[in-house]
């Protein structure tokens, strides 16, 4: 197997990975607050404490993943595109 074969055949691999993880869980933790809904802080003694509710995600600690987005982009384009 030629070495440009090889690293297509990986890439689709990865791809269709990806694409399957989007179906089966769109959302994923937050990058800021991973996952809390809230950032993690420390008191003067160095204990952690509960910071400020996280903006990115809405205290929700979660996120859309990016392929699911463009996903939901696209079929909505589609469907208004075809709309009667």
């Amino acid at each position: 197997m030629t070495i440009p074969l090889l690293a297509i055949a990986c890439l689709l691999l990865v791809t269709l990975c990806y694409a399957g993880t989007c179906a089966v869980s769109p959302f994923g933790n937050c990058r800021k607050c991973h996952g809390f809904g809230h950032v993690m802080k420390t008191d003067r003694r160095g204990r952690p404490k509960r910071g400020k509710d996280c903006r990115r995600c809405d205290a929700t600690g979660k996120r859309i993943r990016a392929g699911r987005w463009l996903y939901n982009r696209a079929s909505r384009i589609y469907r208004e595109g075809h709309e009667a």
